[in-house]
């Protein structure tokens, strides 16, 4: 064996590997490959596209800036629509007033505790709405 052999392995010294042939089958050799040929040639093409900015790069960007732009649109306007009309809801039904819960009027409670929970819902939708659509971006471009 030479040198640089790669026979010797943790927990042998080079020594042992030379003296003793047969304490076990030379290590298998390792094919280390620069790129994958077998891949599609659309998806080097797209990601090409993407990098130097073309025409269609610029495209692909944009419709997915503008899905989640529309996602976070949608969703800001649900939130708005809820909490704006909580006080739309105490004008025109002013029995809510009257009611108590826990000895605390409903009024506070829906606008001091309610909107808490109403807005992280809103914001983990967005969240997984958002991955989903970079999953979907993602997905295209690698196909």
């Amino acid at each position: 064996m030479s040198k640089h052999s790669a026979g010797s392995g943790p927990g042998r010294s080079s020594k042992d590997s030379q003296d003793n042939g047969a304490a076990g089958p030379p290590p298998r050799r390792k094919r280390v490959v620069l790129a994958d040929s077998r891949a599609p040639v659309t998806v080097l093409r797209t990601v090409v596209e993407l990098e130097e900015q073309t025409s269609y790069g610029e495209e692909l960007v944009r419709g997915f800036i503008r899905i989640q732009f529309r996602t976070a649109v949608r969703l800001a306007l649900l939130a708005a629509v809820l909490l704006c009309g909580l006080p739309v809801l105490f004008f025109f039904v002013p029995s809510i007033s009257d009611v108590t819960v826990a000895g605390v009027r409903l009024p506070w409670l829906l606008l001091g505790v309610a909107p808490f929970p109403v807005l992280f819902g809103i914001g983990y939708w967005y969240n997984v709405l958002a991955e989903r659509h970079e999953r979907d971006f993602v997905d295209m471009v690698e196909k």
